[in-house]
């Protein structure tokens, strides 16, 4: 069985717990490890790079979340982050993403949004509060991106790329959701474009639409 390795950054000994009961029901085999500062954590991640996702407060002692996120992005680009805040207002959130999170979940949230958003992200997805409005169509859309994404076997970075491509946003717009330069996007779209074995943007698109992807 393959491990899921996951690491909670959280001061709150309760709220940690918690968190790594409630993502024990994401998949078999979730391995929770927890840190509670972002000093520990980076040390966790520096003994060991292979992390499947990251959960991180905004609100941690010393260096707080939105710097270790950034730290993250450049130290272990390949780990996506997943914030769990009572920062929930929309500058955070958009501040979060710029940072590099992968997704965002309140602290107000049920047990199932997190669980939730932990498997989108796992599965290459980008998951925002914005995203649990939408109702079983939103679910879909995210199903349909993460399926495309799977059958040309893109990484979770090229995924995430995807899902923003294919609800019509720009590479500048990807950039900043996603927290990247536009020349690492143009990258991402380049590989995408080679995977899908087609020469433009449009006929990308045409693809994702044709899959059922929402663009």
């Amino acid at each position: 069985m393959m491990q899921t390795r996951i690491l909670i950054i959280e001061d709150h000994v309760l709220v940690r717990e918690a968190m790594a009961l409630t993502l024990a029901q994401v998949c078999e085999g979730v391995y929770c490890e927890q840190a509670t500062n972002a000093t520990d954590a980076l040390a966790l991640l520096e003994a060991n790079p292979n992390c499947d996702l990251l959960v991180v407060d905004l609100m941690l002692p010393e260096i707080n979340g939105f710097s270790l996120l950034g730290i993250i992005a450049k130290r272990f680009p390949d780990v996506p982050a997943l914030v769990v805040s009572a920062l929930d207002d929309r500058e955070s959130i958009h501040r979060a993403m710029r940072a590099g999170a992968s997704g965002f979940v309140s602290k107000a949230s049920s047990s199932n949004t997190l669980v939730e958003a932990v498997r989108t992200i796992l599965s290459g997805g980008v998951f925002t509060p914005e995203a649990t409005t939408g109702g079983d169509g939103s679910n879909r859309s995210r199903r349909a991106s993460q399926a495309f994404a799977e059958r040309f076997q893109l990484t979770a970075a090229q995924g995430r790329v995807l899902e923003l491509v294919a609800q019509g946003k720009s590479n500048r717009d990807i950039a900043e959701f996603l927290g990247l330069s536009e020349g690492t996007v143009k990258v991402h779209v380049s590989a995408i474009l080679r995977a899908l074995g087609v020469t433009s943007r449009a006929q990308a698109l045409l693809m994702m639409t044709r899959a059922g992807l929402r663009v």
